[in-house]
């Protein structure tokens, strides 16, 4: 029994291990099966997560490819390239850069269109309200101007509209502090600042714009532009010069003052013009500088060429004398001469004092129609004038010179100059005879003597100015004198050409003149085109453009430091 008994107590131990052993397989199958589906569920998970990072970086890169596509149409915003300083001879500004925005819109973004062009216009009325809807209204579009240039309240109006889709980018806007007064001179950009007249263009051909496009044209590596301009004589010329328009109800008017030692000009302006802080208000009318890119017949003022080539050439003495009697016929032509030159045979002074077309006309015709053209050539009259403004227009002269063009051209009628070059050709027949081409930047007398070319003897710039004087103290040119400053000159009043025949009623009118006329440091010469009025109605140049002169001297001649010499009136008068 004994040996049964203990069989059966292994026998049931048995059973019970093997029990166990099967509850514990059972476990173990069941923990293993839990534990694979934590790993299956980990590794969908991430799978799922994989997938989920896969697209959004996917689509970040599709993002990417999208913007880079879609906004290459919008301008890049480097650093804002700049123009330099333009100052006056003495420091003054005469042209900056401020900072500024432009407001820009993306059209594709834009959530009301309707909504957007009704606030925009509300704010900007100048703009087309149907002309904006088309912009907004372009989905395909990723980027548009809206306004250039806007002010800071502007700005800040727009901004307070809340209108999704609008934006704004950093620009240079040019500003002149003087506005109109040197227009011409200074000229002006466009909206993306690019120099498109005057000065602002000519510092473009100098290497301003390639600075530009490379990046280089920031405000800090650019120095300041210093021209040979007097602001202070500058505002007196174009006040003279507008002034003009109303006084004597002329077409235009124009003036320039020269240093005869340097070429340099100090002021010059002509009107009508335009303010270069907003060029397009006043149209294309005001555009046009006159002075330099403007050609006319400059009337009795050619008599003082005519006179110095004559004499310079040895044809003529200053002694010598011409028959002035009666007119003078060439062909189907009259020369005639104002009913106040005296009807007689006149000497060189009387000539020139009375401004006799016949006696000129008659002296030419002993000089030759070569040696004139030839001296009018060297004189600079007859090409096209050197300097840095880019609007230089060339002079107009016959095609064939036929003896009766030399005649008419002694006088001043059919070769049409720009007043600058007369000015120009001026300042070297009462300075020794050296010519210097003009110039808008500062030049010293020792660079100037560099460049300068003799074109008549010293003792021929002598009497040119002998007759300058004359004429300042008894001829036509009494009206431009100026007490203490001692001016001297020659005027010129040209009938105009109207339906090709000459008017006897409108006329072209200026003065060349030269002060202080003993030892000239300063050539003047202004003009008035078709006056209709002047002093006592008359409308001469000793009307219009004499006193223009005057009133041009008389405040500017103590700015630029010349002492006035009243001599012995001085010491009478007490």
């Amino acid at each position: 029994m004994s040996i049964i008994h203990s069989i059966s107590v292994r026998s049931g131990r048995l059973v019970k291990l093997t029990f166990e052993s099967a509850s514990f397989t059972r476990a173990a199958r069941k923990t293993t099966g839990t534990a694979r589906q934590a790993r299956s569920r980990i590794v969908t998970l991430a799978g799922a997560l994989s997938i989920v990072y896969a697209g959004m970086f996917g689509k970040l890169i599709y993002y990417g490819l999208v913007v880079d596509t879609t906004t290459s149409s919008i301008p890049p915003n480097p650093i804002m390239a700049s123009r330099p300083d333009i100052l006056d001879r003495n420091g003054e500004l005469l042209a900056t850069d401020i900072r500024t925005v432009s407001m820009f819109a993306e059209p594709s973004h834009m959530v009301d269109v309707d909504e957007a062009v009704e606030k925009l216009t509300q704010l900007f009325p100048e703009l087309d309200r149907k002309a904006l809807y088309q912009k907004l209204s372009d989905k395909r579009s990723q980027f548009t101007w809206l306004r250039r240039q806007l002010t800071p309240k502007q700005q800040s109006e727009v901004l307070a509209l809340g209108l999704p889709a609008i934006g704004f980018r950093p620009e240079v806007k040019r500003f002149y502090p003087g506005g109109r007064t040197a227009a011409h001179i200074l000229g002006y950009v466009d909206i993306d600042n690019k120099g498109m007249a005057g000065m602002e263009k000519y510092l473009d051909t100098q290497g301003l714009s390639d600075l530009e496009s490379t990046g280089l044209a920031v405000r800090e590596n650019l120095e300041p532009v210093r021209l040979s301009i007097d602001i202070r004589a500058q505002n007196v010329v174009h006040d003279v010069v507008t002034d003009a328009i109303t006084t004597y109800k002329g077409k235009a008017a124009g003036a320039v003052i020269l240093d005869v030692h340097t070429g340099e000009v100090l002021a010059m302006a002509s009107a009508p013009d335009f303010d270069p802080n907003d060029p397009q208000a006043t149209g294309s009318e005001g555009w046009l500088n006159r002075m330099s890119n403007g050609t006319f017949e400059m009337g009795s003022t050619f008599k003082t060429f005519s006179m110095a080539l004559a004499l310079d050439s040895g044809t003529v003495k200053l002694s010598d004398s011409f028959d002035a009697t009666g007119p003078l016929h060439y062909g189907g032509f009259t020369i005639h001469d104002d009913h106040d030159v005296p009807r007689r045979w006149l000497t060189i002074p009387e000539i020139f004092r009375y401004s006799s077309n016949i006696g000129t006309a008659r002296m030419m015709d002993l000089v030759g129609m070569d040696r004139q053209k030839d001296y009018l050539t060297r004189f600079g009259l007859l090409t096209k004038m050197q300097t840095e403004l880019p609007e230089v227009k060339t002079p107009t002269q016959p095609k064939v010179w036929k003896k009766i063009n030399s005649i008419t051209i002694s006088f001043g009628h059919g070769v049409a100059t720009t007043p600058l070059q007369t000015a120009v050709a001026g300042a070297a027949l009462v300075d020794g005879g050296e010519l210097i081409e003009p110039t808008f930047l500062p030049r010293s007398v020792e660079e100037a003597a560099k460049t300068e070319q003799q074109i008549v003897k010293k003792s021929t710039s002598d009497t040119i100015r002998y007759l300058f004087k004359l004429n300042g103290e008894q001829g036509s040119g009494r009206t431009a004198d100026v007490p203490g400053f001692h001016v001297g000159g020659k005027t010129g009043t040209a009938n105009k050409v109207v339906n090709g025949h000459y008017s006897h009623t409108l006329s072209f009118n200026a003065y060349l003149a030269a002060f202080p006329i003993d030892a000239p440091k300063y050539v003047v010469l202004s003009f008035i085109d078709e006056p209709l009025t002047g002093q006592h109605g008359l409308t001469f140049a000793t009307n219009t453009a004499a006193p223009m002169v005057h009133d041009i001297i008389s405040r500017v001649a103590p700015i630029l430091g010349v002492e006035p010499d009243f001599g012995q009136n001085l010491l009478a008068s007490y």
